[in-house]
């Protein structure tokens, strides 16, 4: 079984047409499974739905607790980009002997070219073959929790060691 355990981010915004901001009015991840035939055993837990720039180290360790209690192995976190490197720090800290894969989109599931399905693929792969440790994958590539920065000036997760180690 694997648990997949929402914490918000971009993956799941929606647009509000009336006055052009993203909310969270509900999680997407049922329809995003749904929608890519997964036919796996996934459990969802919605812990959260907050923009990663929200995410405070309560709520961290929040998600340490969730990691910790569940009988999975193989743990699958939605994750908002932004902060998502230092979530992954914190995980890596706290939880051994687990495989926990953090992913998350850029444009958002709802809206057109959203990479969001293509990330949510990757994830569900990379849980399952990866050896215990602490992940990130988007757009196709999967690095170790301590091996990634998002590079802000093209939008995209690269190889690099991050300032917060």
């Amino acid at each position: 079984m694997i648990k997949l355990i929402i914490t918000g981010g971009t993956i799941d915004k929606r647009y509000n047409e009336l006055n052009g901001e993203l909310y969270f009015p509900e999680t997407h991840l049922p329809a995003m499974l749904q929608q890519s035939r997964c036919k796996l055993d996934v459990e969802l837990q919605s812990l959260m739905l907050k923009d990663s720039l929200d995410m405070t180290e309560t709520d961290r360790e929040l998600l340490s607790k969730a990691c910790s209690a569940t009988d999975a192995q193989q743990i699958i976190i939605t994750h908002g980009t932004d902060t998502m490197v230092d979530s992954a720090s914190y995980l890596a800290r706290t939880i051994k002997n687990k495989t926990i894969v953090l992913v998350g989109a850029m444009v958002p599931y709802r809206v057109s070219q959203s990479d969001a399905l293509f990330n949510l693929g990757c994830a569900v792969t990379a849980v399952q073959l990866l050896p215990a440790g602490v992940y990130i994958t988007m757009n196709g590539k999967v690095f170790t929790w301590d091996k990634v920065i998002k590079d802000r000036q093209v939008g995209e997760f690269k190889e690099g060691v991050s300032s917060i180690f």
